[in-house]
């Protein structure tokens, strides 16, 4: 009797334990996924959800609280949209195309290259080509973002002929095509969506034939800096940079001029022998030697942004970024252990296949919250 007493009592609190232990998780993953704790019957639904071993269910309700896109996603996205990498800039049409195309479940790769933009519904002014006006009164006024964002056609709005998703929004032109030479906006594709810098992609290897006339060859009277140096991120980035010789920010605005190369990409010559550009067509030098892996797929070769994007995009380094941000967003840490990196890595695969960001976003809260 007493034995069975005592059992009884160990089921009891091995159940009880369970129960808090379901719903601290549940608590967990809705503070992570949406920046605030559940209400009750959330609470509830949640917790049953990682109770009957379906933890997904649970992340997925989650996801449907208005702070998920309002604002976890939106601090997360705002810093890929300037050079300082900060989120404390407004609201803006780059930002707003992440969010939307979360928001309604679109290929996640498209933002990189597809004739797509956002803006939001009953909020005035208007969108324009020359300010931010319209996204700045969204932010003031607190529209609901997970609602009243609306996909337009980006070329339909802003009359560049030539789109590539975020990359040729307003905000991308101000940040990354003002002044300079037009290699920033690559350099931020990089860093944003491939997760390296171009020092991190540095190969002495590559042939220099594409490098422009800009770069010196015989910095401070010794070619050696140069070849050791200079080439190893030139000789590369100078290949890709073409796809942007038509774009230019000015005027507040950007600009598009097909068939015409922007003239401050071949105004400063240090080097007259060096490749003069008279197109928008780029080639990626770096599918060979170190670089290669990055996984790059499909053409490697081609003319304007919208092809060179796609490349990108289907690249096996632009899922495994994506993979490796959201670990970080959700986990809180940097994917170090070797769980953790089988874990980013298993993500990746299943979101290349179908660069789904919620279901990566869910899948991984499941990983590090509701299993741990």
């Amino acid at each position: 009797m007493k034995h069975l007493l005592f059992t009884i009592l160990v089921i009891s609190a091995s159940s009880s334990s369970f129960a808090a232990s379901a719903k601290e998780k549940a608590i967990k993953m809705h503070n992570r996924l949406t920046g605030v704790p559940p209400q009750a019957d959330v609470l509830t639904s949640m917790e049953s959800f990682i109770k009957q071993g379906i933890p997904e269910d649970a992340a997925e309700l989650a996801l449907e609280n208005k702070n998920f896109i309002n604002v976890v996603m939106k601090n997360w996205v705002k810093p890929w949209s300037n050079v300082d990498q900060t989120s404390r800039v407004p609201l803006n049409d780059y930002v707003a195309t992440i969010l939307g195309a979360i928001k309604d479940d679109i290929p996640f790769d498209r933002i990189l290259y597809d004739d797509i933009l956002y803006t939001v519904e009953g909020v005035t002014p208007d969108y324009s080509n020359k300010d931010n006006l319209h996204y700045i009164a969204a932010e003031e006024q607190r529209v609901d973002l997970s609602t009243k964002l609306v996909q337009r056609k980006q070329s339909d709005v802003t009359k560049i002929a030539a789109t590539s998703g975020v990359l040729t929004t307003r905000a991308a032109g101000e940040a990354f095509f003002s002044a300079g030479t037009n290699r920033r906006v690559n350099r931020f594709t990089f860093i944003n969506y491939l997760c390296n810098d171009f020092e991190d992609l540095h190969d002495t290897a590559i042939p220099d034939y594409r490098v422009r006339r800009d770069v010196e060859r015989n910095p401070g009277n010794d070619s050696r800096t140069y070849k050791n140096n200079c080439v190893g991120c030139h000789a590369g980035q100078d290949g890709l940079a073409g796809a942007y010789n038509y774009y230019n920010f000015s005027g507040d605005e950007l600009t598009y001029t097909p068939g015409k190369v922007t003239p401050k990409v071949n105004q400063n010559i240090s080097f007259k022998d060096g490749f003069k550009d008279v197109d928008d067509s780029w080639i990626n030098l770096w599918v060979i030697g170190n670089n290669a892996k990055l996984g790059w797929k499909g053409a490697t070769s081609g003319s304007g942004a919208s092809s060179l994007n796609r490349m990108f995009a289907r690249s096996d380094a632009f899922a495994q970024c994506m993979s490796k941000k959201v670990f970080k967003l959700v986990c809180m840490k940097d994917p170090i252990s070797t769980v953790d990196k089988k874990l980013v890595e298993t993500h990746a695969r299943s979101f290349g296949a179908d660069f789904n960001l919620k279901s990566l976003i869910v899948k991984t809260s499941v990983g590090c919250i509701a299993n741990e």
